[in-house]
């Protein structure tokens, strides 16, 4: 099986989410995608209680827990409905009727989190960032966190703002937090947590199935009015196995999990993460032409953004971007300007073609 794709058949793939895989992974899934394992059906085909996919899934499981250094009082499922599903889990099992619930806005993911948490009940902002310019995340040790708090909820990473938590508040209350867009980017001390989710497409694999890591005590606290479905606690008990999961989503999860652990695990991959990043803004920094909209301290090394002088320039850029195969460039509609996302998969080379490119445009358009 060949290593590598011919890169002018691959484009670099700068979107932010469903973003890049691993090439290994593709190529692993390709080959074994009309019969997996000599077992002349593909694993999309085979049933969820079968031997074959059954490895899988507790690989997937046990690859999890070994770059997480989980201990057991943590469990490991994968759930349907990607992250947006946890927005209003998270309160249907952790917020009771009479409780209030801590969140911290730093931007439109947070908003969306707090809006489904103030459907379920009552919700109290601990921070807000979400309108600062540039744009930042709040100070952990400077959060207004109430001592009868249900949970703290946090958003690890804001992809559309890059303004990323560089150190997490030490709570007395479970805390929460999306980690939807640098989950496995960089060692954590899971001990801070009570809870942690993601979705797959940024980091883990493709879109509608999200990550939750939960700390097995708080699954006990769901009312008995959250139908069966969509209490924790059910599928901690079936070992994510209650319904029918998607099968090929875990499959896909298993082999960049374990692509992570060949890479050297979480260590290894945050060193990487940083070169990459730093090179990307260190080019920004350098240049009187680009402008980083993220506060310096609070950069994501996930999704850098910026902007050019001008909406025109910008749109020439990502014109002739697209030209040179740097695809995906785009910011989000809700604020433009440019965000190049350089998740765990993206090679370094990529940011490198980038670079040059920046400093080509540069010359022509400065």
């Amino acid at each position: 099986m060949n290593s590598e794709l011919d890169p002018a058949f691959r484009a670099f793939n700068f979107s932010a989410g469903p973003a890049i895989l691993p090439e290994s992974v593709l190529l692993e899934a390709q080959e074994h995608l009309l019969s997996y394992q000599g077992s002349g059906m593909s694993i999309m085909e085979q049933s969820h209680r079968g031997r074959d996919y059954g490895a899988i899934h507790e690989e997937a499981v046990s690859n999890v827990r070994k770059l997480l250094g989980l201990r057991d009082e943590y469990g490991v499922l994968f759930l349907q409905g990607g992250a947006t599903a946890q927005f209003a889990m998270v309160p249907l099992n952790l917020l009771g009727p009479d409780q209030t619930a801590d969140y911290t806005h730093s931007g439109a993911w947070a908003s969306k989190a707090i809006k489904e948490a103030g459907v379920v009940g009552k919700v109290h902002i601990a921070a807000d960032t979400s309108q600062d310019v540039p744009a930042r995340v709040p100070d952990p040790g400077n959060l207004d966190v109430r001592e009868d708090a249900a949970y703290l909820h946090i958003t690890s990473n804001e992809t559309i703002s890059g303004a990323q938590w560089k150190a997490f508040p030490r709570s007395h209350v479970p805390l929460v937090a999306d980690m939807s867009s640098d989950i496995f980017s960089r060692p954590l001390d899971i001990g801070q947590f009570g809870l942690i989710y993601a979705g797959a497409q940024k980091n883990l694999g493709p879109s509608g199935i999200a990550l939750v890591v939960i700390r097995k005590d708080l699954v006990e606290r769901a009312p008995e009015s959250v139908p069966l479905f969509f209490r924790y606690k059910t599928h901690l008990e079936a070992n994510s196995l209650y319904n029918t999961p998607p099968t090929f989503s875990i499959y896909l999860v298993c082999l960049v999990t374990r692509w992570l652990r060949h890479q050297g695990g979480l260590a290894s991959i945050h060193k990487r993460n940083d070169e990459k990043s730093g090179k990307l803004y260190g080019a920004i920094d350098g240049s009187g032409f680009y402008r980083g909209t993220a506060e310096v301290h609070h950069r994501s090394t996930m999704n850098v953004t910026f902007r050019l002088p001008s909406e025109a320039l910008e749109d020439s850029f990502l014109d002739a971007a697209d030209k040179e195969n740097l695809k995906g460039l785009k910011g989000h509609r809700s604020v433009g300007g440019i965000r190049a996302s350089i998740y765990n998969a993206f090679p370094a080379e990529g940011v490198d073609a980038l670079v040059d490119f920046m400093r080509e445009f540069e010359k022509k358009n400065g």
